[in-house]
């Protein structure tokens, strides 16, 4: 059984953190801050998507860079890529599921009566 490593947990709850407080960020802003895009330094709701995206595709990266080293030998810590590539696929299924909903509240825009 491998040791636990005080500095990676320090950094993974230091991550959520930073998370957690951008998401308290983005539900407080009002309706005039998400139409006017990016007022105070907010990124607006592309921006936002798109850097959540390149988020997704660097966790991907990382997690298929652990998987390759894994696999030539170069590292034998099984636990750190499994996390990795888990980290990975909840990433992309949220991904997932946000386009899942985007795209539903689109066909319930389109088709409401003008």
């Amino acid at each position: 059984m491998s040791t636990i490593d005080p500095s990676r947990l320090l950094q993974m709850r230091s991550t959520i953190l930073n998370q957690n407080q951008a998401l308290q960020r983005a539900a407080g802003r009002g309706a005039a801050d998400g139409i006017e895009g990016g007022v105070g330094g907010t990124p607006d709701f592309g921006a936002a998507i798109s850097n959540a995206l390149q988020q997704v595709n660097n966790q991907q990266a990382k997690a298929s860079e652990l998987s390759e080293a894994y696999e030539r030998g170069d590292t034998h810590d099984i636990v750190s890529v499994m996390i990795e590539r888990q980290k990975a696929s909840l990433g992309f299924e949220t991904t997932l599921q946000v386009r899942n909903k985007l795209l539903s509240a689109y066909r319930d825009i389109m088709n409401m009566p003008v």
